[in-house]
């Protein structure tokens, strides 16, 4: 399987009272996190392109251009949706969106590039010798 327009990924969780934005420090209400809804949306394009990538290759995310638009409570279930818009080498450009039981909570632009986990991380192991 090769990198494409349009391959699809999927992620989703619960909110509880650890993923709130009260428990991660992003606000003062137990309601889901936009750092969590951000996380879950980044968890949802890693699914939609690691089929396709070899054993000895990842993704990182550079860029997140993400609304958050509906607060969802405790107790309620979450997803995200990622879908491939563009490829340009190794940079994958994603459409996300973050739904709860109610709709929409949260839509945006997101970027990964294809890594070799190995050589970057020596490369950022290489700022502690500076």
């Amino acid at each position: 399987m090769s990198l494409e327009i349009g391959l699809k990924g999927r992620a989703e969780t619960i909110v509880t009272e650890q993923n709130t934005a009260e428990a991660i420090g992003s606000g003062l209400v137990p309601v889901f996190g936009t750092p969590y809804m951000i996380a879950l949306m980044e968890n949802a394009a890693v699914n939609a392109i690691q089929p396709c990538l070899t054993a000895d290759e990842g993704s990182v995310g550079t860029l997140l251009n993400i609304a958050h638009s509906s607060a969802t409570p405790i107790g309620m279930k979450v997803w995200a949706n990622a879908a491939v818009t563009a490829v340009d080498g190794k940079k994958i450009t994603f459409e996300v969106t973050a739904f709860d039981e109610a709709g929409e909570i949260g839509h945006g632009i997101h970027e990964r590039f294809i890594i070799k986990p190995e050589r970057f991380l020596a490369k950022a192991q290489g700022k502690l010798d500076r």
